[in-house]
């Protein structure tokens, strides 16, 4: 699957959704009508204890499929052809139940508020029909002089 990180980032070493971090979860995310979707399926190596994901990496799944919501949501909103550089000024995640390593999980975000250069984005991990995490986070596009500035290239 490809997602609007290899469109936008091809070159993006960023640990969760750097398609050029061999190293990294490497997510894939893209519209589905008016939700932001990801599909990931998690490797023995993010366990936290036997068949439960470590929830660090819950974490980083949230904090960048909720910023490149925040990306996509700026380009439409602004017509923009490139995306724009945008960094977490903060996210809140609550992991509410044990999310699975032995299937494919899904992320799902929507944008909630847009004001100026700052997006707030409400997240969350599915297992199944099960939401194991959810996230609330605010992205903001830097501009030039910022170290994340054009770190898409």
């Amino acid at each position: 699957m490809s997602g609007v990180q290899d469109q936008y980032a091809p070159n993006g070493i960023c640990f969760g959704c750097g398609p050029a971090n061999p190293k990294g979860l490497r997510i894939k995310s893209d519209w589905e009508g008016d939700a932001f979707v990801a599909r990931w399926r998690p490797e023995p190596h993010h366990q936290a204890f036997p068949g439960v994901l470590n929830g660090g990496i819950c974490g980083a799944l949230l904090d960048c499929h909720g910023n490149w919501c925040a990306v996509t949501t700026l380009m439409k909103e602004r017509g923009l052809a490139e995306a724009p550089s945008c960094v977490t000024s903060e996210f809140s995640v609550k992991l509410k139940r044990p999310t699975p390593v032995d299937q494919e999980l899904t992320l799902v975000a929507r944008p909630v508020k847009v004001e100026g250069d700052a997006v707030t984005v409400d997240a969350e991990i599915r297992a199944g029909d099960k939401v194991t995490a959810t996230c609330r986070g605010v992205f903001v596009a830097v501009k030039p002089g910022h170290p994340a500035y054009h770190r898409w290239g």
